[in-house]
C-alpha cells in the first residue's frame, strides 16, 4: 500500500512560523525550518508532533531542542565563528555582500568570507568542509525557489574586459536584448562580459541614452584591478541611478580574484566550483552564449558540450560562440567542436556568430 506524501513546508522566519502554527498545525512533519530564531516559541513547539521535522541552523532551547531530538526530528546546530550563514534561506544581493564597502573592500562580507575559505583550505578539515557543503546546498535550494520568469539563457565570457572596451558595450547591448526578449539572463557573476550582460539586463526599461550614461559613469573606475571598493563603488552608484532586474548570476569563492557583480537582481555564490558550473550550466536550457574568453570560458564550453554529445536530439541546447577570429584562430575551439559534432545530435546546436545580433537571434 502506497503511503501518503507528506506535504513539505519551507520556514525561513519567525513570522512564517507564527502563521504556519496559527493556521491549526499539529504536527511538524514535513517542516525545514532554516535559520529562525524559536527561543521564544518553545510553548508552540512542545504542542507539535516533531517527527519528520528539519531544523537548520535554528536558535532552541533546550526542552524544544530535546522536544524534537526524542520525537524523530533532526536538529543540525549552527556551526560557531563563521563569516556566512550555512543555512541561510535565500541567495544574496549585491548590498549584502558589499555591506561596510565605505571602509574598503577588505571590510565587506564577501572578502571576509574568501579570506575565511582561504585560511581554512586544508585537507582534513572536517569543520570547514561541513560548512561549505551545507552553504552550497542552501544556496541550491534558494536558486531552486527562484520564481519563473522566463527562460534562462547564459552568457559566458572573459573577465578581463574594461567597462570602456567595445566589447563590453556589445555586451551590455546583447543583456538588454534577451531581457528584453522575455529571456532570463544568468552569468557566472564576475567582472567583464559576465557584469556587462547583467548590467545589460538590468537596462532593459531604458533607452541608450541612458546605456550611454550608465557606461561613462562606469568608465571612472574601468576594471576591478587596481582597486575592487572603486570598482563595485561605481557600479553600486550605477545600480542605484539606473534601478532594474539584472538577472541572475552565479558565482564562486573559488575565484576569489573575481569579485561579482553588483548588477545581478539574485547572486547565487558558491564555493564549490564544480557545483557552481554544473548549476549555472544545467540552468541555462534557453541556451548558452559564449563571447571572447580564456581558460574559464573554455571550460565553460566543453562541459556544457559533453551533455550535448552524448544526449539525443530531444536533449540539446544550443549553444553559440561568438566571435569567429577569437574561437577559430585566437583559441581554435570552433574546429574541435566542429569534429566532435560530426555525424552526431550536437552538430544541430552549436553555432559560430560574429555579432551579438546572430546571437540573440539563435536564442529568441
Amino acid at each position: 500500500m502506497t503511503q501518503p506524501s507528506i506535504p513539505h513546508v519551507d520556514i525561513e522566519s519567525l513570522k512564517h512560523f507564527d502563521v504556519v502554527v496559527s493556521a491549526g498545525a499539529t504536527t511538524m512533519a514535513g517542516w525545514r525550518v532554516q535559520a529562525v530564531d524559536l527561543t521564544g516559541r518553545t510553548a508552540e513547539l512542545l504542542g507539535l508532533s516533531p517527527h519528520g521535522a528539519l531544523f537548520l541552523g535554528c536558535a532552541l532551547e533546550d526542552k524544544a531542542d530535546r522536544w524534537i531530538r526524542d520525537g524523530g526530528g533532526l536538529v543540525f546546530p549552527a556551526i560557531p565563528e563563521l563569516p556566512f550563514d550555512s543555512y541561510r534561506g535565500t541567495l544574496y544581493t549585491a548590498e549584502e555582500l558589499y555591506a561596510g564597502l565605505d571602509r574598503g573592500y577588505e571590510a565587506t562580507p564577501d572578502a571576509r568570507v574568501y579570506a575565511w575559505s582561504r585560511q581554512h583550505d586544508e585537507h582534513g578539515d572536517t569543520s570547514r568542509t561541513l560548512a561549505t557543503a551545507l552553504h552550497d546546498h542552501a544556496i541550491a535550494d534558494a536558486l531552486h525557489e527562484l520564481p519563473d520568469t522566463g527562460p534562462w539563457v547564459g552568457v559566458m565570457g572573459g573577465h578581463g574586459i574594461a567597462r570602456t572596451e567595445s566589447a563590453y558595450r556589445a555586451a551590455v547591448l546583447l543583456g538588454r536584448g534577451l531581457a528584453r526578449a522575455g529571456l532570463t539572463v544568468v552569468t557566472g557573476g564576475g567582472p567583464g562580459a559576465m557584469e556587462a550582460a547583467n548590467l545589460g539586463a538590468s537596462l532593459a526599461g531604458y533607452d541608450d541614452e541612458a546605456v550611454d550614461a550608465a557606461l561613462a559613469s562606469l568608465a571612472a573606475a574601468p576594471s576591478f584591478r587596481p582597486s575592487i571598493t572603486d570598482w563595485a563603488t561605481t557600479g553600486l552608484a550605477v545600480r542605484r541611478a539606473y534601478p532594474g532586474d539584472g538577472g541572475v548570476s552565479v558565482p564562486t569563492w573559488f575565484y576569489g580574484h573575481e569579485p561579482p557583480n553588483v548588477f545581478a537582481a539574485s547572486i547565487a555564490k558558491y564555493f564549490s566550483n564544480a557545483l557552481r558550473e554544473d548549476v549555472l550550466l544545467s540552468r541555462a536550457r534557453g541556451g548558452i552564449l559564449y563571447l571572447p574568453g580564456a581558460a574559464g570560458t573554455v571550460q565553460e564550453i566543453f562541459q556544457a558540450v559533453t551533455p550535448n554529445y552524448y544526449g539525443d536530439p530531444a536533449t540539446q541546447i544550443p549553444l553559440i560562440l561568438v566571435g569567429v577570429q577569437h574561437w577559430t584562430v585566437e583559441l581554435p575551439v570552433w574546429p574541435l567542436l566542429q569534429s566532435l559534432a560530426a555525424d552526431r545530435p550536437l552538430a544541430s546546436s552549436i553555432r559560430l556568430v560574429d555579432t551579438i545580433d546572430e546571437a540573440a537571434a539563435l536564442v529568441s
